[in-house]
């Protein structure tokens, strides 16, 4: 049987409760009444109860209320039995006579209200033995009460038929069912999650700022996710044009909100309508703006009828549905709606930001005094602590309040209408642009293009931020990071350099836009250009910028000036610091693996930012608590912050954040042994980074797919893949290539290319890269110790008693576990389980299960037996076995190995198939690695005597002697 499932998105839980009362199955019933607001899906569960009972065979009669029929006698009761007419005549004669006045088939007046109750039921027992039978009222706050009497007896007795009652009413409207008590489940809004899939099937081609906008509005209302967008233009729609202040409302939405307030007397609309213009004014503020021609008592019956929460403790008024504050304004004649905006301008002279948002809505037409006072009001909030705008048209923030702190995304569409009022044309364009480049930081992406494209048509456009706000499109949204660097390089060209800048926003938005594509283009002709772009900047002025520049170009040599600067520059912040300055320090100490220090400012920064909507704060914010997460080993944090700025970046279409966070979502996976995943998502990184020459996200695919082929034991996959960063002898200080050198020296070493490795190890010590962080010097010193031979003990040593040295748990391991390994080869096996133990534990911690394993099955090596996980050998290998798997591990496919040893594919095969359990391995990629495991002898020497290979049909053969 098909499921109804389209008109139910989010409905599952209640509408396994209809269809149990359907089966009758005891768990409610007979009788159900749904109660809910306007348009939350009530009537949706009843159709679809509808054509459920009639596929089981069930005969469905229904009544569906209207209001200006509440006043007819019967008029319910008629509509619902109308097709059973014919059927009066089977009944007793006094019933049929009430009926037939019921059906107004009789010249009679209408029946006494006991009669029709009786004769009603006596008619729904005479039809329900011929078949179960379902009833349906939908809107039963509107039903006659002839009707509601009628139908309320029988549902109080039906419990002896096959009848089932089902019944639906608003909430809050007064019904005469509510005095039946019967079995009441309350409809709720939507979850989050089903009103986007509700609104995605309807509406597939919004943009990503009207879908949030839709979702915001409809407030969880399924009949609000249908109807919302319907009036709006195509490119409203798609987010070319802006969208008016309230969504317009299609025919049934306002059929379905509009009574309840029409209903209401004028003053309490009037105090309604104030109200809704101002969701943020309290008590006291609606009354000022009144003028005395309300009341706050006005308010009771807007209660009363379950439009508003009025709170006098909490001082505000607030509506029961975002649809209602939107009905009540759109039901307002324009006139009406300026007036209520000029009065709440004057009540609200202690709020410069409200106040000019209700002057500009009062607006008939341009005015340049209101233009600017509703672009000072937006941008200064904004601009709190930005060096450009120092001392630029600041307002009195005291008089804001914290608590109603202008957030970014109010200040675009604030600038955006300020643009409208402005009379002349370069003002309009100034506006506009500045609404564009904050709409890059607030998620408003769409918005960008027509922004710009409206500013760019004065002849004395501010050039600077125009190209800066068009270089953050390019790279957030496209990732086009060449085209980007194009335009700043022209942009630099183009304004004016009157000696040293420290007050000019376009060229601090420059700044901005050349740091992201430096450090994502990861060439020298971005960060050249940056460099010369700070030389219009005081020194003190570009402090950050200057921090950011040396850790990503410089660090080898600068790397201790940096670290100093950054402990000064980071301690001077303010509490509430403007990401102008957070930003680029937080990029530096990243570079450095000094982040760790200065989580908690990334944190506040992020839920300050998030609060005020600036999302293209928020994104990078998560992507750099997500990087020090990995690297000081909290991977479950990791890939929970990954997840949720993958999820932010992708709703908000900051697709070049998208790569980033996927690129740590794969190191986990390949860490972690999860190869396909891993595969996957590189895959990915790949397909979206590599047309566009994203280098730095480029680089990370790589590195994923080493770590993975490594924790597989497939060095020479590994070896491959860390060339591509690192060209084996030419170590990179940039990024990743500075904290991949010891996984390059490490694959060479376990695939016999020592010189290889060790002319990397003295390439990296002569490039200085151990000296960027403790971490880099770890991994240097590592790789050292691994290219070694008889020297590697004091190495390793060395490695292992670094400062800060098990503050990078994931390389520290991966020492330990070499060190482990060379130690037990050299006999010593005292303290090859000091390191092997210590190493193990970190890698379970990690969850890096195939690292785990071999660390295991070495300590296994040393005498010591390890808790056995689901993988860990059972049963040592024959010494057929053991030819078989290291020739598998060489390369050599089934059927050359079969033809050195004169077996058959499939023979081989089978062994291959037995002899991986036995290693604690699932593929041949990590043979290699789980032979280096076992120590010389550890085969079952019991087994020698399975020299004699055996052929497909069981006979003894000697094997040849393989080179």
């Amino acid at each position: 049987m098909i499921e109804p499932v389209a008109d139910l998105v989010g409905r599952r839980a209640e509408w396994e409760l209809v269809k149990s009362l359907l089966k009758g199955d005891g768990r409610v019933g007979p009788c159900l009444l749904l109660r809910g607001d306007p348009g939350v899906g009530k009537s949706a569960l009843l159709d679809a109860a509808a054509v459920r009972a009639a596929d089981v065979g069930m005969r469905v009669l229904r009544a569906s209320a209207v209001e200006f029929e509440a006043e007819m006698s019967f008029s319910a009761l008629h509509q619902m039995l109308y097709p059973l007419r014919h059927h009066a005549d089977r009944l007793a004669v006094h019933h049929r006579d009430v009926l037939l006045q019921v059906f107004d088939l009789a010249a009679e007046p209408s029946p006494d209200p006991l009669a029709a109750s009786t004769a009603l039921l006596a008619l729904l027992g005479d039809v329900a033995a011929e078949r179960p039978l379902l009833m349906i009222a939908d809107d039963v706050q509107w039903i006659d009460r002839a009707s509601a009497t009628a139908l309320g007896f029988a549902a109080r007795r039906i419990a002896d038929h096959p009848i089932v009652f089902l019944a639906a009413s608003r909430t809050g409207a007064a019904s005469f069912f509510d005095q039946l008590q019967l079995p009441v489940r309350e409809i709720g809004p939507l979850a989050a999650q089903s009103a986007a899939e509700l609104l995605d099937a309807r509406w597939p081609g919004l943009g990503s700022s009207v879908r949030r906008r839709v979702l915001a509005e409809a407030d969880g209302n399924p009949l609000a996710l249908r109807e919302l967008p319907a009036p709006l233009t195509d490119r409203q729609s798609r987010g070319q044009d802006p969208l008016p202040a309230l969504l317009p409302l299609s025919g049934r939405l306002e059929e379905t909100f509009a009574p309840a307030v029409e209903r209401l007397p004028a003053p309490t609309r009037k105090l309604l309508l104030l109200a809704a213009l101002e969701p943020d004014a309290d008590l006291a503020t609606i009354r000022t703006a009144a003028q005395g021609c309300a009341d706050l008592d006005d308010l009771v019956v807007a209660r009363q009828a379950g439009l508003v929460h009025a709170d006098a403790a909490a001082g505000g008024v607030s509506f029961r549905h975002p649809l209602i504050r939107a009905t009540i304004v759109h039901l307002t004649p324009p006139g009406e709606r300026r007036a209520a905006h000029q009065a709440l301008a004057a009540a609200l002279t202690g709020d410069p930001y409200r106040r000019a948002l209700h002057l500009a809505d009062a607006a008939t037409g341009p005015d340049e005094a209101v233009a600017r006072t509703l672009e000072e009001a937006a941008l200064s909030t904004w601009r709190r602590g930005d060096p450009s705008a120092a001392g630029e048209r600041a307002l009195d923030e005291a008089a804001v309040g914290d608590r109603r702190r202008v957030g970014a995304s109010a200040a675009v569409a604030a600038l955006m209408r300020a643009g409208e009022l402005s009379p002349h044309p370069n003002d309009r364009s100034r506006r506009l642009v500045e609404a564009a480049y904050l709409a890059n930081i607030t998620g408003q992406l769409d918005q960008v293009p027509r922004l710009l494209a409206d500013a760019r048509q004065a002849p004395d456009t501010p050039t600077g931020l125009v190209f800066a706000a068009t270089a953050h499109l390019l790279t957030n949204n496209e990732g086009d990071v060449d085209a980007a660097y194009r335009l700043l390089a022209r942009a630099l060209d183009d304004v004016a350099d009157t000696g040293k800048h420290t007050n000019n926003r376009g060229s601090y938005g420059i700044l901005y836009a050349l740091l992201h594509v430096s450090f994502y283009a990861a060439r020298p002709e971005p960060w050249a250009l940056l460099n010369t772009a700070m030389a219009r900047f005081e020194p003190e002025a570009i402090t950050p910028f200057r921090l950011c520049y040396d850790a990503y170009v410089d660090a080898t040599r600068t790397a201790d000036t940096v670290r100093e600067g950054l402990a000064d520059a980071f301690a001077a912040l303010p509490a509430d610091a403007a990401p102008w300055q957070l930003r680029p320090l937080v990029a530096a100490a990243q570079a450095i693996d000094a982040l760790s220090d200065y989580r908690h400012l990334v944190r506040s920064m992020i839920e300050r930012e998030r609060d005020r909507g600036a999302i293209a704060l928020v994104i990078p914010g998560l992507l750099a608590l997500s990087s020090d997460s990995w690297v000081r080993g909290q991977w479950d944090e990791t890939e929970s912050l990954a997840r949720g700025g993958l999820d932010l970046a992708t709703v908000y279409g900051y697709h070049l954040f998208e790569g980033q966070f996927r690129c740590y979502l794969a190191l986990i996976a390949a860490a972690r042994g999860n190869v396909d995943l891993a595969e996957s998502l590189t895959g990915e990184i790949t397909t979206w980074a590599v047309p566009r020459g994203i280098k730095v996200t480029q680089a990370y695919a790589p590195r994923a797919r080493m770590l993975a082929a490594l924790s597989q034991g497939d060095y020479e996959a590994a070896y491959v893949q860390a060339s591509r960063v690192n060209p084996p002898g030419t170590p990179s200080p940039g990024i990743p290539g500075r904290w991949m050198v010891m996984d390059l020296v490490e694959a060479a070493v376990r695939t016999g290319r020592i010189d290889q490795a060790r002319a990397h190890v003295a390439a990296a010590q002569q490039a200085g890269i151990h000296r960027i962080s403790p971490r880099t010097a770890l991994m240097t010193a590592g790789a050292a110790a691994l290219a070694a031979d008889d020297e590697a003990g004091p190495l390793f040593e060395t490695a292992l008693s670094l400062p800060e040295a098990a503050k990078w748990p994931w390389e520290h391991a991966r020492i330990q576990l070499a060190y482990g390994q060379w130690l037990r080869r050299t006999r010593d096996t005292t303290r090859a389980r000091l390191h092997l133990g210590a190493a193990l534990e970190t890698f379970d911690r990690l969850g890096a299960k195939t690292m785990a394993q071999r660390a295991r099955n070495e300590l296994r090596a040393t005498g010591v037996a390890t808790t056995t996980g689901p993988d860990t050998p059972t049963a040592a290998l024959t010494a057929q076995e053991r030819q078989i798997a290291e020739l598998a591990a060489m390369g050599l496919t089934n059927k050359q190995i079969g033809e050195r040893l004169f077996l058959s594919h499939r023979t081989v095969g089978s062994h291959l198939h037995r002899l991986y359990p036995k290693l604690g391995i699932t593929s041949r990629a990590a043979l290699r690695a789980a032979l280096e495991t076992m120590a010389p002898g550890e085969d079952d020497q019991a087994s020698q005597a399975a020299s004699l290979t055996e052929d497909q049909d069981g006979r003894q053969s000697r094997p040849a002697t393989h080179d």
